[in-house]
């Protein structure tokens, strides 16, 4: 299977279109959260409503996964916490928060963002609860965080990553993880887009301005990752 994999993309409708473009070459388009820019250029109503008009797109040509991210987050639940809304309400047509789908031999589990225990108590039930699947292919996992004291996370100055998930990646040896959140890793000293964290790939490809957003191709039959920007491109196999 051949996914295409962005995140952080805050509502650049240019970095959208190019997605929409390239989308039917793949089984999967895959966006690893934060689709908003809650300090941007627009009502986050208008950006809602736009975002949820480009999933449609998206869906007419291929599997969609969309994750929240941070900026993502529109509503509270009943227990308080926030929550992504408008996303759940494309869960008929895009696999998206608390989700898991089958693509071919792959299992994808798509992971929400969490700011408190409930959240968190979701996505590691759902995290669980896959981890007793039959499967042939890969393990993938969207989370829109990277791991903590990882390269992916490191923004040139400390680290932003979540230290749950490395607790996740431990107890449950995913073979990859698609993240983002932190948009400098790549571009930073001592940063990267791709880290391990035993047999685990984990990958966040970064943000970058212009028409075509930074991107990764993942090939789960070649087990190889293809990393694209404007400044530089990479690979690495698992």
């Amino acid at each position: 299977m051949r996914y295409l994999i962005a995140s952080d993309l805050h509502y650049e409708l240019p970095q959208l279109d190019w997605i929409a473009s390239q989308a039917g070459e793949f089984d999967a388009v895959v966006l690893a959260g934060d689709h908003l820019d809650v300090v941007g250029r627009a009502e986050i109503n208008a950006q809602i409503s736009l975002m949820l008009a480009y999933l449609d797109r998206l869906a007419e040509h291929t599997t969609v996964i969309a994750i929240s991210g941070n900026h993502d987050l529109d509503r509270r639940r009943p227990d308080g916490e926030k929550t992504a809304g408008w996303l759940a309400e494309t869960a008929a047509r895009v696999v998206t928060d608390g989700s898991t789908v089958e693509l071919g031999d792959d299992v994808i589990s798509s992971c929400a963002w969490w700011e408190g225990p409930e959240t968190r108590r979701l996505v590691e039930d759902q995290l669980a609860a896959d981890a007793g699947r039959p499967r042939v292919g890969s393990w993938i996992w969207a989370y829109h965080a990277p791991p903590d004291v990882s390269p992916t996370s490191w923004s040139g100055s400390r680290h932003y990553g979540d230290d749950v998930l490395n607790e996740l990646i431990e107890r449950h040896g995913p073979d990859v993880v698609l993240t983002g959140h932190v948009h400098e890793a790549p571009f930073r000293p001592d940063g990267s887009w791709n880290d391990r964290i035993g047999h685990t790939l984990v990958l966040n490809a970064g943000r970058q301005a212009g028409p075509v957003p930074a991107h990764l191709i993942l090939d789960t039959a070649a087990r190889e990752a293809a990393w694209w920007t404007s400044f530089d491109q990479g690979s690495v196999s698992w």
